[in-house]
């Protein structure tokens, strides 16, 4: 039976016409599958699903999500994180609150949770840095990171009231399951670019999974160095960040889910 399939010209063109035909005519595609973004069932035959091509090094996974979380598209991935992927599809769930990954100028520190806001709860990200990060071809010290995401549309908050405005042009790509990169957009209006890429994809938990499909979005705060640290629980992650936003040390914005 035909499959309502969306094969983007970017995934067809790694795959061929044959295979991409035999995707659509329902040959090769699974009529049920588990949303590679939000980890829910979803069904080709009823309702329309977005084909995911992961390339590695090496080998390459195609995997299915609903339209609605994510559009058709290539995601290059590292060969580790593919094979990081491929242990989620076949039940690894073991779980990693926080990761690491590399930029120019520091190393990102990266904690998932549950924040709740007017009683309800929403997914976030807290970004702080390890080190100060200096503006582009700055000389001396000083710390202009949440300077620098201000620039780019971050909002300061000085309480956790209300839901940030929404920052458009950035998003969050959450594929397999897991948490892969937040993206941000480019000068020429192209495809996003990765602001911070997770060495590892970041399992998150079912609860922030459930929480991020049901808004289409997460929270993202960021601080600057010393101002959250790694925080064992949800409950003293939200004490951390009070304080960071009463000391005027804290930024955030609303991210929607890549594709959404």
């Amino acid at each position: 039976m035909p499959r309502m399939l969306d094969v983007s010209d970017e995934v067809r063109a790694e795959i061929g016409d044959e295979e991409a035909d035999r995707l659509l005519a329902g040959e090769t595609a699974p009529g049920s599958y588990d949303c590679t973004s939000c980890r829910t069932p979803g069904d080709s035959e009823q309702e329309r699903t977005s084909t995911v091509l992961f390339i590695g090094e090496e080998t390459a996974v195609l995997a299915f999500a609903h339209a609605g979380c994510l559009p058709s598209q290539v995601v290059q991935v590292t060969e580790e994180q593919l094979r990081g992927a491929v242990r989620s599809i076949s039940g690894d769930t073991t779980d990693l609150e926080a990761g690491q990954a590399a930029s120019e100028q520091a190393v990102l520190g990266v904690t998932s949770g549950l924040v709740l806001i007017a009683g309800e709860l929403h997914p976030a990200l807290v970004v702080e840095p390890t080190a100060p990060i200096a503006r582009p071809g700055a000389t001396g010290g000083g710390d202009d990171f949440l300077p620098l995401l201000v620039e780019q549309g971050f909002t300061p908050v000085t309480e956790l009231s209300a839901v940030p405005p929404v920052l458009h042009g950035w998003s969050v790509l959450l594929a397999l399951g897991r948490l892969h990169a937040v993206l941000q957009p480019t000068a020429g209006g192209g495809q996003p670019v990765a602001w911070w890429q997770a060495h590892q994809p970041l399992q998150v938990t079912e609860g922030w999974r459930a929480a991020a499909g049901k808004h289409q979005q997460v929270l993202m705060f960021a601080a600057p160095v010393g101002s959250i640290g790694r925080q064992p629980r949800e409950d003293l992650l939200r004490e951390a960040l009070d304080k960071a936003a009463a000391n005027g040390r804290l930024v955030a914005a609303a991210l929607p889910l890549a594709g959404a």
